[in-house]
């Protein structure tokens, strides 16, 4: 038992009972449970025994003789091997060495290619050669026959199996010889020369820097540690988990086997793409051959057909054929294909890569309204007396007066916390712009009535305000130089006030943060600005002559230096009083100007246009507009800053006026914020128009609007 578990034969015996050849004096007896039976198993097992033991002590004997005839073959083979060689390398070709290995002649017998033979180990065959015949499978032979037939034949070693072609191979005494040459640690063939001698290939005497014969320095192979420090901290980043490696792409198990070729990249190369042809339609039921009857046209529908337009008439008519090959050819295919040539041709090959973005990620993140309180959203106070289009309003600097002139020849004075109309001007023509002194102490109103400039005494204030308005309104005469000047000033008698006579009408009144500068447009061919200087018991007319290149909209100061700003229907031009020079030209590029407003910083300013836009000005950036708010559907009538509030609105035809959040910075580096805030609505279209002009009140937030309607409201927050 000691031998055969040595051997590993325990097992594969009883396995190979049945398999074993029979003896002789053997005879097949049933296996039971009974000890006799038993006992005569181990009987064989110890003749089996006997046997092998024999069988090996003749094959010891056999090994030591054919390994000195192997090597007395593998001598002579040799030598005739060399001798072969050499007549074949003469005769065809010396500098070729042909194989005569059986491989390179005879091909496999079996035929199955790259398939696995895992799949036929259940299969009775393994595989089919040439002929399509299948090649099945030899009997397995155990342990004990392997042992066997080791002992018996002697050039049992040089065999091997085969398992793609299910057959023992026995080497060649050339092969041998090549294996026996390779487990020495030779070459495999004998006229080899592992030490051939070296060629130098490097021409010295040309060379001007020969080779250096220094030896390597130790940096060369000692470890960077630098290198190593930056291994250590991604080790440590992997391992915290800062650092994630790109998972390994995984292929797919399953794919299409006759897929398209649209993600091939062949055409990649020369900057073409392809484009697959589109997917027509599958066809229904009604283009088959031998539709049922419902989906068969009746000749009036077929007849209505061709009352349609041609994109609405429908392609394809269906009809009935008895059998396919009564089906005619397609009548259009010829030109349906070269439709498709042609517009193969004409596309373009390039592919226009669309990124997907969501509309509302564009959109820029504003600040909620809630934040930005307060500001005028609901309607208070509405004043009304006017009879005609109220055309200006403008608050007194206190904020507790409101002035407004309309086209019924009238000008009023509101109290604006109750409403109460305190004082009415009847003048002789529809007033165009009424504007309050801004210093305190003067409570002096202009207003521009067809060709002149009225400057009324309002009669607010006190006794001593009154005593220094009245001195000052009549002591107004006309100057020395009244023959070069082109203004003519007269006593109002009928007010009480000053009469300033212009050539043409005056649209506009603008005064100057100080009260003592007045300034007038004239919308005619006189390319002059008119500016008045009105200084306590003095009064003069200078006539700045500044070249403008387009008919003047409208005029304002600077809030805190002397700069001039004059809107054309074209371009914004900005002056310098003291230098009187054109210092910048903003270009809002629309139709036409309508208004103008300047931050109180001064370096901000807004463009209302006859097209319905609004243009912000960043007099830092450039001449161009910072933004342009498309904000009314018509035309812009008139746009305001708030004095303290980060506020601005605008006024249109359209009968509303908007609200909007516009904050400065300090920081040059940080743009405006501009937030639309609301929509003011409640005024009404009289004569195609809406809201004329709108104001702010100097300390409240405040909006002030008057309209075409005859109302002035006020919007409070």
């Amino acid at each position: 038992m000691k031998v055969l578990k040595r051997c590993g034969l325990v097992d594969t015996a009883n396995k190979a009972k049945k398999k074993t050849p029979k003896l002789d004096n053997e005879e097949e007896k049933p296996q039971t449970s009974e000890a006799p039976n038993q006992d005569h198993g181990v009987s064989d097992i110890h003749k089996d025994m006997k046997r092998l033991k024999l069988k090996k002590s003749v094959k010891k004997l056999k090994m030591k003789k054919s390994a000195k005839k192997l090597e007395g073959e593998v001598a002579e083979g040799t030598q005739q091997t060399n001798s072969n060689m050499l007549t074949n390398q003469e005769a065809e070709n010396p500098g070729v060495v042909e194989s005569d290995s059986s491989e390179d002649e005879v091909a496999p017998r079996n035929t199955i290619g790259d398939v696995p033979l895992k799949w036929y180990e259940d299969e009775e065959h393994i595989g089919y050669d040439i002929t399509g015949k299948k090649i099945t499978k030899q009997a397995k032979k155990d342990m004990l026959e392997h042992y066997i037939a080791n002992a018996d034949n002697s050039k049992n070693w040089r065999t091997f199996y085969d398992p793609y072609n299910d057959e023992e191979v026995e080497l060649t005494k050339q092969e041998a010889k090549l294996v026996l040459r390779r487990l020495r640690g030779k070459t495999p063939h004998a006229d080899a020369d592992p030490y051939a001698p070296y060629v130098d290939f490097f021409e010295w005497p040309d060379a001007i820097h020969p080779l250096s014969s220094a030896p390597e320095p130790k940096r060369r192979f000692a470890l960077s540690k630098s290198e190593s420090k930056k291994v250590v901290a991604l080790v440590r980043a992997i391992r915290n988990g800062n650092l994630k490696l790109d998972k390994p792409k995984e292929e797919p198990s399953i794919y299409l086997l006759w897929g398209d070729d649209s993600s091939s990249t062949g055409k990649a190369e020369h900057g073409l793409s392809n484009i697959p042809a589109p997917k027509p339609k599958l066809p229904g039921h009604e283009e088959s051959y031998n539709p049922s009857i419902e989906y068969i046209p009746t000749q009036e529908e077929i007849n209505s057909y061709q009352l349609m337009y041609e994109e609405d008439r429908p392609t394809f008519i269906p009809k009935r054929f008895e059998s396919l090959r009564s089906v005619p050819a397609y009548d259009k295919a010829l030109k349906e294909s070269f439709d498709r040539c042609l517009d193969l041709y004409l596309c373009p090959r390039t592919r226009k890569k669309r990124i997907n973005i969501d509309p509302e990620s564009l959109k820029p993140k504003l600040p909620s309204r809630k934040d930005l309180k307060p500001y005028p959203s609901r309607c208070y106070l509405e004043y009304k007396g006017h009879e005609g289009a109220v055309m200006s309003i403008s608050t007194e600097i206190s904020g507790q007066w409101l002035a407004s002139g309309s086209t019924d020849g009238t000008v009023r004075v509101w109290e604006i916390e109750t409403g109460r109309c305190l004082k009415i001007w009847r003048v002789e023509e529809a007033v165009h712009c009424v504007a309050w002194n801004p210093v305190p102490d003067l409570p002096i109103l202009a207003v521009s009535v067809g060709h002149d400039v009225l400057l009324l005494n309002s009669g607010l204030g006190s006794e001593e305000q009154q005593e220094k308005m009245k001195e000052l309104l009549l002591f107004a005469v006309t100057p020395d130089n009244s023959e070069h000047s082109i203004i003519n000033w007269l006593p109002y008698e009928k007010d009480e006030g000053i009469r300033l006579k212009h050539p043409k009408t005056v649209t506009s009144v603008e005064w100057h943060r100080r009260g003592d500068y007045l300034s007038t447009v004239m919308p005619c061919d006189i390319l002059d600005e008119i500016i008045y200087y009105i200084v306590l018991l003095t009064v003069c007319t200078r006539n700045i002559p500044f070249k403008l290149h387009g008919l003047p909209v409208s005029s304002v100061f600077h809030p805190s230096r002397s700069i001039f700003f004059i809107a054309t229907k074209k371009a914004i031009r900005v002056y310098d009083l003291l230098k009187e020079k054109l210092v910048r030209k903003l270009e809002p590029n629309v139709r036409e100007v309508s208004s103008i407003a300047i931050h109180p910083s001064g370096d901000n300013v807004i463009v209302g246009s006859r097209e319905g836009k609004l243009c912000w000005f960043d007099m830092d950036l450039s001449s161009q507009p910072y933004k342009k708010l498309q904000c009314h559907p018509k035309d812009i009538t008139d746009v305001a800053f708030h004095r303290s509030y980060p506020l601005f609105a605008s006024c249109s035809d359209d009968c509303t006026s908007y609200v909007f959040h516009g904050m400065v910075y300090s920081d040059l580096n940080q743009n405006p914020l501009i937030v639309p805030l609301e929509i003011l609505r409640g005024h009404s279209s009289s004569n195609g128009r809406g809201v004329m002009d709108c104001t702010f009140h100097p300390k409240q937030p405040w909006l002030f609007t008057a309209g075409a309607d005859s109302v002035i409201k006020l919007y409070c927050n």
